[in-house]
């Protein structure tokens, strides 16, 4: 016999089974958890099938147009800017511009709507629930729809952009943060406390070291995403390699795209590989 089989737990478990069982039915029965798994399966590919069908996804449709897009990659070779290289290379400082300034604005304004939005900070249901579902409606609305709505307000141009980006990132921003803010270890924010420190120093004190290297790290992941989002959104006007980009398709001069798809590829690859050494120098770890 085990030591396990002869403890008194195990001993004392043994004999309430019965009593067990006849209270709590559901969490024995193994047969009502298989048919609520298989439901759950059956639904979810149920579902995915009905989707298939609605959309008109075709396997055919996609062989078809493999062709065509191999026809596309061959007139693309060799990418080329043609006679546009300054003028390219002067849209994409633009985008690289419109996404560091949006990205670092609406860090700045999200930080303190993050404390707001925190359950652990901000007590009062009202407030911190007032709070988050704001920034779920500026959440909720695409960037590119934040784009067509400042282009119409402000005009064209990358101020469009920056706005655009502002909106959309605030309500991204304020749900990390409050969701880090809301996994700290509240111990330090006591020790302040309990050393004499007022309420809004424990926070200073005992939260702010142990979130700000979570918040380096999602605002300079969204800085390289803000950098392929201000590229879509320049096709609606808003500034950027976007509108270069969209003639370039409109008129089929695909060794332009080629080229400005791959000059994308490279900043984007570049943002990534900055962002990275400077999100390990925060923590403290060493990059690989």
């Amino acid at each position: 016999m085990t030591a396990a089989a002869t403890s008194p737990l195990a001993a004392l478990a043994a004999e309430n089974l019965d009593r067990l069982r006849a209270a709590h039915p559901a969490a024995f029965d193994d047969r009502r958890r298989l048919v609520l798994g298989a439901a759950a399966a059956a639904a979810v590919v149920g579902l995915a099938a009905f989707a298939l069908w609605y959309l008109d996804f075709s396997i055919l449709a996609i062989w078809n147009g493999v062709g065509r897009l191999g026809g596309f990659l061959v007139l693309m070779i060799p990418p080329s800017p043609d006679r546009y290289l300054w003028t390219y290379l002067q849209a994409m400082a633009e985008t690289v511009g419109i996404a560091y300034l949006g990205t670092l604005v609406a860090a700045i304004i999200a930080f303190p709507f993050g404390f707001l939005a925190a359950r652990n900070v901000i007590p009062n249901v009202f407030v911190h629930v007032g709070v988050r579902r704001f920034l779920d409606t500026l959440r909720g609305v695409d960037t590119l729809i934040w784009a067509l709505i400042w282009v119409s307000v402000v005009g064209l141009g990358p101020f469009a952009g920056v706005l655009a980006i502002i909106c959309s990132d605030i309500g991204a921003f304020g749900k990390l943060f409050s969701e880090a803010i809301e996994t700290a270890d509240r111990r330090p924010v006591e020790g302040v406390i309990s050393a004499g420190g007022s309420r809004l120093a424990g926070h200073r004190f005992g939260i702010l070291p142990q979130i700000v290297p979570v918040m380096v790290s999602q605002v300079l992941y969204y800085f390289e995403s803000n950098t392929r989002s201000a590229t879509i959104i320049g096709i609606v006007g808003a500034g950027g390699i976007g509108i270069p980009l969209a003639e370039a398709i409109r008129t089929l001069e695909l060794q332009q795209v080629a080229f400005l798809v791959l000059m994308i590829l490279v900043v984007v690859t570049v943002i990534d590989l900055v962002s990275s050494r400077i999100r390990f120098a925060v923590i403290g770890k060493p990059a690989h």
